[in-house]
């Protein structure tokens, strides 16, 4: 065969098998399959949603959004949101790649939220909580105006009617965006919780990854429980700039939740499997006493 007529019979085979993919239309569902990153097991997406979107192999937590976290958390058809009409404005006219107004309305289409955090109240196992959940997926999680008017309100709500509160952190810190005023919603945001501590109230805080950042050096470190998810960004700095500052090189697990919790600054590392039934626990205890 010469080399002409082999080309000829490879082209006709190419055409063929482009014929034969063309008339079955093979097409991949949206998140059918998925890959864990951390251990490489493939898997059903279903699968992962039924297990809370964490790996069955390894137990590697994905990211997940505020509206998963209170079907997980909640009773069925307890939660009430409160305050879902705040809306951020733009103080500073602020615009970098694209003006922050603009970025807000692309947000909210994108993640059908109103800002970063979702308020409201709700029951687990028929106790009620006032319930601030942050959502990594609105522009980082990041603290502007609205998210911190939003939990300030929630505490204040939950003091009044000597409610336990608990907030699920998951923030990249102050939206810069806003300026002062995101970095005043630190103070405002813990005056509360001191207002609501002084009523002998419960305070829980359950830190995901990641939590950084203006909220870490706020809210999320205030909790009476401070409760983290397994191998959880938790930090103030970013770590080039820690070692660049001490010039010395960090351990590998420094800012996870496993380091924090050996020198002390955590209570608990919790699955988000077993989230809901610890808190449970807990909160049953402090009913009692």
């Amino acid at each position: 065969m010469s080399l002409n007529q082999w080309l000829a019979n490879k082209r006709k085979k190419n055409r063929s098998i482009q014929n034969n993919k063309q008339a079955f239309n093979l097409q991949v569902p949206e998140k059918l399959w998925i890959k864990c990153d951390q251990c490489g097991f493939l898997m059903y997406y279903k699968i992962l949603h039924k297990n809370y979107k964490t790996c069955p192999k390894c137990q590697h937590h994905f990211p997940t959004s505020s509206t998963d976290r209170i079907s997980q958390i909640l009773d069925e058809n307890s939660w009430q949101s409160l305050n879902n009409n705040l809306q951020s404005t733009d103080p500073l006219g602020f615009s970098d790649r694209k003006l922050y107004g603009q970025r807000l309305k692309d947000m909210k289409i994108k993640t059908g939220l109103s800002d970063a955090v979702q308020t409201g109240l709700g029951t687990i196992n028929a106790i009620n909580i006032a319930l601030g959940i942050m959502d990594f997926r609105f522009m980082g999680g990041s603290m502007g105006s609205v998210v911190g008017e939003k939990l300030t309100r929630l505490i204040e709500h939950a003091t009044i009617k000597k409610m336990p509160v608990i907030i699920l952190c998951a923030s990249g810190g102050a939206r810069m965006q806003e300026g002062m005023l995101s970095l005043m919603q630190m103070a405002k945001i813990s005056s509360a919780l001191y207002k609501h501590r002084q009523k002998g109230l419960l305070y829980i805080t359950v830190l995901t990854s990641p939590t950084t950042g203006g909220v870490t050096a706020s809210f999320a470190m205030l909790g009476d429980l401070i409760i983290a998810e397994p191998n959880a960004l938790v930090a103030f700095a970013g770590r080039r700039v820690i070692e660049q500052t001490i010039r010395e090189d960090l351990p590998n697990n420094f800012q996870t939740s496993e380091y924090l919790f050996n020198h002390g600054f955590i209570d608990l590392i919790i699955s988000r499997i077993n989230l809901k039934n610890t808190l449970y626990k807990i909160l049953r205890f402090y009913q009692k006493n």
